[in-house]
């Protein structure tokens, strides 16, 4: 449990800037853009539906799978900037040398950072809960496919949290690593979209590394226990390669 103070000093470190509140702010500004925007145009054709009963009026399909997708797109661009800090701000500041002194072990000091950036990013998370709550009030969406999309989303921003946290490790310039993190999940990212222009072996391989292929099923409101572990897989090899990274610098220093 000594990973404890870390995350609570990382958590003020957040809430006592700016940083948390701009994050928090742009995504919840992007995402309520296009929720809006989806209802919207939701509205128009349920009222339309009413002139041609044989239209599909379904706002789980119209609505909750579009949101979700780009939500996760948000996440992508913005959580790079969150992560960006955890460890570069650290070599910056020369507080590194010091952190490293405390009777705490190193995988205590990654969870600790980890978690407080997870922390934040449940918070944003729980605002967008308002999109449910009046999407229930005013339809009836599949409650199923909303829980598995969250859940979804959940470990695929940890993944990006985590990966994150191993690019900060990396350089002590805070915009290198949000750039460096970017452009690495962005990689992920495509892979998804190589997979359904590819055939054979390379299509099948980058349908398994695909961050996005991965959150597919959770989209459609299906659990599926490969997609659980691809993601736990993700988080725990980004965080092994943090492990690797402080030990580097503490062995050439």
């Amino acid at each position: 449990m000594n990973f404890v103070p870390v995350m609570k000093r990382e958590l003020k470190s957040y809430f006592y800037s700016p940083i948390a509140y701009v994050v928090i702010t742009i995504f919840l500004i992007l995402s309520g853009y296009f929720f809006f925007a989806m209802m919207a145009a939701f509205n128009r054709f349920s009222q339309s539906s009413f002139q041609n009963p044989m239209a599909n009026v379904n706002i789980t399909e119209m609505i909750v799978r579009p949101l979700f997708g780009n939500i996760t797109f948000i996440l992508l661009l913005i959580l790079p900037i969150l992560t960006m800090r955890l460890f570069a701000e650290e070599k910056k500041s020369g507080t590194f040398e010091l952190i490293t002194t405390y009777p705490i072990k190193d995988i205590e000091l990654v969870l600790g950072k980890l978690f407080a950036c997870s922390g934040v990013f449940l918070v944003m998370l729980l605002f967008t809960f308002l999109y449910p709550v009046f999407m229930i009030s005013y339809s009836q969406p599949d409650i199923g496919v909303l829980a598995t999309a969250y859940l979804g989303i959940f470990l695929m921003g940890i993944a990006f949290i985590a990966m994150g946290t191993f690019i900060s490790s990396l350089t002590e310039n805070q915009i290198v690593a949000a750039v460096m993190t970017f452009g690495l999940l962005l990689l992920f990212w495509v892979l998804g979209w190589i997979s359904s222009i590819s055939e054979g072996t390379l299509g099948e391989i980058a349908s398994k590394l695909s961050l996005l292929t991965h959150y597919d099923s959770f989209a459609k409101g299906v659990i599926d226990l490969s997609d659980v572990i691809y993601y736990l897989s993700f988080i725990a090899f980004s965080i092994f390669l943090t492990l690797r990274s402080l030990e580097s610098k503490k062995w050439r220093s």
